[in-house]
């Protein structure tokens, strides 16, 4: 299973093993998760790898 590394409002970098409706790009980037490291539900996007 591919995991998502992702970014919360506060700046707390974590991976999930899903992300809520990844494929609706319509509604945005942004999905509602709980955050690990803050243990608050928060905004999070996913992180974009620079490929060199």
């Amino acid at each position: 299973m591919e995991r998502t590394v992702l970014r919360c409002a506060d700046g707390h970098v974590f991976t999930a093993a899903t992300f809520p409706m990844q494929q609706a790009e319509r509604l945005g980037p942004g999905r509602l998760v709980r955050c690990p490291r803050c243990a608050r539900l928060r905004s999070a996007v996913p992180v974009v790898s620079e490929k060199r």
